[in-house]
């Protein structure tokens, strides 16, 4: 069992067995956003440069698909024969089910499944989708080599990542006002699969055709805004009354700290990669 909550099986269905609380989460993370293009929008400009039949695509699979935001957006763009979205959390892929529901000509369906034993066969993928789910496995290579094998000879994979040290000034925060004094000493939770070594996994597995890297920024309005991301995040020690509840969270900053807007960055890593010696 792994320290780390991206890492500890037993920890997945506390993480995402209620599909509100990394919903609110992400939420609090976007209206933070001051920079950087929206993930599934880069996602779909890389398929069209870089995939020859971008326009003819059969079966797309999203791995990690969530709450099926990316999901969305693949299949309304790219207009696939079939997308297939898996995800290792029941919770969201039924949320998925509901958010997404049904796109004309395009059979869309949603899968629970581990991410290391696709539920696809060999050589049948067209496209896969792997955003912001590797660094839940160990081995993630691993979970490359499995898309590997489902990609077809003429196939794309988008695998994307975060930097290992996202958002380190909410530490710094959490510390300082008491809600975790270990907070800076944890873990990154992107320690298995990062900006600077998911290239290197993947050539393990795939020839990688591209490597992007974007800051993205994110400005907190104050005590209460950073407390919604804050509330459920599984990096931090929180006290039980605490965990999940972002009013009494926001009251305790308010208590320790002077409110102030607070400032954070990531690294978005985009890396692109085909079969072995699929293209010329």
């Amino acid at each position: 069992m792994s320290d780390n909550p991206f890492l500890d099986p037993a920890r997945q269905a506390d993480l995402y067995g209620d599909p509100s609380r990394l919903a609110g989460r992400s939420s609090a993370l976007m209206r933070a956003k001051t920079a950087g293009r929206p993930v599934p929008d880069v996602m779909v400009q890389l398929v069209k440069v870089h995939h020859r039949h971008a326009q003819n695509l059969g079966l797309v699979v999203d791995i990690g698909c969530g709450r099926g935001t990316s999901s969305q957006v693949l299949s309304e763009r790219l207009r696939p024969v079939r997308l297939v979205g898996l995800d290792a959390a029941p919770a969201l892929v039924a949320q998925a089910r509901r958010r997404v529901g049904r796109i004309p000509d395009v059979g869309v369906s949603f899968l629970q499944g581990d991410f290391h034993q696709l539920p696809v066969a060999s050589a049948a993928c067209d496209l896969a989708v792997a955003a912001f789910c590797l660094y839940h496995s160990p081995r993630p290579e691993n979970v490359i080599a499995e898309i590997a094998r489902v990609l077809a000879p003429e196939g794309l994979a988008v695998l994307i990542t975060k930097s290992r040290d996202s958002y380190r000034e909410l530490d710094t925060l959490v510390a300082t006002s008491g809600l975790d004094a270990r907070a800076g000493h944890h873990e990154s939770l992107y320690v298995s699969a990062h900006s600077r070594n998911l290239a290197d996994l993947v050539k393990l597995s795939l020839d990688v055709i591209t490597t992007e890297h974007e800051e993205h920024s994110f400005t907190f309005d104050g005590h209460d805004h950073v407390a919604e991301y804050l509330a459920t995040n599984p990096k931090y020690d929180l006290s039980p009354g605490l965990y999940g509840k972002p009013a009494a969270l926001a009251a305790t900053l308010h208590e320790f700290l002077p409110d102030r807007p607070i400032a954070t960055n990531s690294t978005i890593t985009y890396v692109v990669a085909e079969p072995r010696g699929g293209r010329p």
